[in-house]
């Protein structure tokens, strides 16, 4: 695919005989990209999007969310309607009220060897577990976000054989992923260490400007579980442009043929991408997609 300018540089127009082939999907993470910091989406970037897809450019919503969170963004899919949440953990049907279309789960061996090994390397780490079916955490764990219906016990508990269980089962479906907190460290140097102590277990990354770990399944990511996506519909990585601004983020950045970094991201991803564009809360994603359908006019 051709390469597509900085959406802070101007464009250029048809006039001048530029060409450049219109992709086949967009990907694009959703908090620090796509959404405002308020957790909305603007107007134009509503039409954004609109104007892409009624362009035949499906847009996939790739983001570390849960599905359970995705009321945000749920009001603006078209076409296929679907969404890779938990970091690449989950593929589900917006349209169909969050359904599971695809789940590659956390093995809960492997959660409770990275609970046992980060506990010795990183004393002070706190766990909770983000399930198919709902949410677990320790008592010291901080609540982010209120679930009334969560389960509140040792991590060893809730991720035994038949551990601790809450209303409507909640121990008992696949784990999407293990979130680690740590209440002194800087979160790049969390990450580091847990990825030194446990990343033979699962794929150790971060979104979260606090040091908040999210950990999946091994080799899944938002990167593999999209290009599986592709692969199935014939989409290839030069026929995708994707939007990220923290960690999680890099493998989809690296893996997609164009790709940008928002204005706010974070160093990592400043430094691993050719592209920027302008920050979240400037329509940085909405400003990219204007340019690729006036550069294809």
């Amino acid at each position: 695919m051709g390469t597509v300018t900085s959406a802070t540089e101007q464009p250029e127009t048809p006039a001048a005989g530029r060409t450049a082939p219109i992709p086949r999907l967009i990907a694009t993470d959703l908090d620090g990209t796509l959404l405002h910091d308020d957790k909305t989406v603007s107007d134009r970037t509503v039409a954004a999007l609109a104007a892409a897809e009624a362009a035949g450019i499906e847009v996939f919503f790739v983001t570390g969310r849960p599905a359970r969170w995705m009321d945000v963004a749920s009001d603006h899919v078209h076409g296929h309607g679907l969404a890779i949440c938990a970091n690449g953990a989950a593929v589900v049907d917006l349209r169909d009220g969050g359904r599971f279309v695809e789940v590659r789960p956390l093995e809960p061996a492997d959660a409770r060897a990275i609970v046992t090994l980060l506990r010795a390397a990183v004393p002070g780490t706190s766990f909770a577990a983000e399930r198919t079916t709902g949410f677990q955490y320790e008592p010291e764990y901080p609540p982010f976000q209120l679930d009334p219906c969560a389960v509140v016990a040792p991590a060893e508990e809730f991720l035994a054989e038949g551990g601790a269980d809450g209303e409507g089962g909640a121990s008992r479906g696949p784990i999407l992923k293990l979130l680690a907190h740590h209440p002194e460290l800087a979160p790049d140097a969390f990450l580091s260490l847990a990825r030194t102590a446990a990343g033979e277990h699962g794929s150790i990354t971060r979104s979260s400007p606090t040091p908040l770990l999210e950990i999946s399944g091994l080799g899944v990511s938002k990167a593999s579980t999209l290009a599986g996506y592709c692969a199935a519909h014939g989409i290839v990585p030069e026929e995708v442009v994707a939007f990220g601004d923290m960690p999680n983020d890099l493998e989809m950045l690296g893996w997609a043929g164009t790709s940008y970094a928002m204005a706010n991201a974070h160093p990592e991803v400043l430094a691993a991408t050719t592209h920027r564009t302008a920050a979240n809360n400037e329509d940085g994603v909405a400003a990219v997609i204007e340019q690729i359908l006036h550069a294809c006019v």
